[in-house]
């Protein structure tokens, strides 16, 4: 079982929300995963630029360090996703990894794996950055389990405090992995994307030729 951490806060190792995704991660290992965390800043990841082989040839053209990371988190059975917020929303580097990620829509890259996301704020919209890492979870395939968010400025304690909720969130990320948890209403939702995305890809077959290759590996489309 391997969970892996993604760091979305440009302050990297001296980040809050990195100890937030710490103790996420320090509970899974306790439950048996083998776990690892990447920060966002310390990669060279450029931005999408709408080239397209993604979708019609199945790999990335860029050469920086995203297909190395790409890799890794389909390598994982569970992905904990942290940023802070900047003005309302996630941080510029985490929306770059989203964004390039973006074939993984079509593919379902995450299918079968499982996720949670933590947030820091000042004092608001952290709640809103968790619902959206997870939605991106979801839509991407993967099933999340939970998040936690906390606003930071309003109580020096609160981090403190959230901590022990993310090491609990940790415990139930390891456990729904290990035991292969069923969240009927996620279920639901995956269906009904597949069923959507099944007439796309189909259809996107001479354009998306990457695309359709693997909706066949995978036996969703014959």
């Amino acid at each position: 079982m391997k969970v892996l951490g993604i760091n979305g806060s440009p302050r990297g190792e001296r980040s809050a929300t990195l100890q937030l995704i710490a103790a996420v991660l320090e509970d899974a290992k306790e439950k048996g995963a083998e776990v690892d965390v990447v920060n966002l800043i310390d990669l060279d990841i450029r931005f999408r630029n709408a080239c397209s082989a993604c979708f019609q040839e199945g790999r990335c053209v860029e050469e920086d360090d995203f297909p190395e990371l790409y890799t890794k988190i389909k390598a994982a059975d569970g992905l904990v996703l942290g940023s802070p917020v900047y003005i309302d929303l996630i941080t510029g580097q985490m929306k770059l990894l989203i964004d390039r990620m973006a074939d993984g829509i079509q593919c379902q890259a995450l299918s079968g794996k499982y996720g949670c996301s933590v947030s820091t704020s000042g004092d608001h919209a952290e709640q809103a950055v968790v619902t959206y890492l997870n939605h991106f979870l979801q839509m991407l395939g993967a099933t999340p389990v939970g998040g936690v968010g906390v606003a930071i400025g309003r109580d020096q304690n609160a981090l403190t405090r959230a901590e022990e909720d993310a090491r609990e969130l940790g415990k139930t990320l390891a456990e729904a992995i290990l035991t292969q948890r069923r969240y009927p209403d996620i279920e639901a939702f995956h269906q009904r994307f597949q069923e959507k995305f099944k007439a796309v890809i189909t259809g996107a077959k001479p354009e998306w030729p990457g695309d359709y290759e693997h909706w066949v590996d995978q036996v969703w489309v014959w």
